[in-house]
């Protein structure tokens, strides 16, 4: 799995932002509705364009980078 599978970043797409790939939905609201205690259903009827797997993928993607060993790193360079 590559983050080009599940995220486009493109300039002219919401200014670059990362977005869903084939959507104008950013990746960001995902986390922000999950941290408003939104449930993924909820999440996924709110925005059609997004399918499940695309969504779990990402959840699953942020789970690597966060329980990473390197993490200290892999901060570093997005900080």
């Amino acid at each position: 799995m590559k983050s080009s599978d599940i995220i486009t970043i493109d300039k002219e797409i919401l200014s670059g932002q990362p977005v869903f790939k084939g959507t104008r939905v950013p990746v960001e609201s995902l986390f922000d509705h999950l941290e408003h205690g939104v449930s993924l259903d909820e999440y996924l009827e709110d925005f059609p364009s997004v399918s499940r797997e695309q969504a779990i993928m990402l959840l699953e993607m942020a789970n690597k980078i966060i329980t990473s060993t390197n993490i200290d790193k892999l901060y570093e360079v997005v900080a």
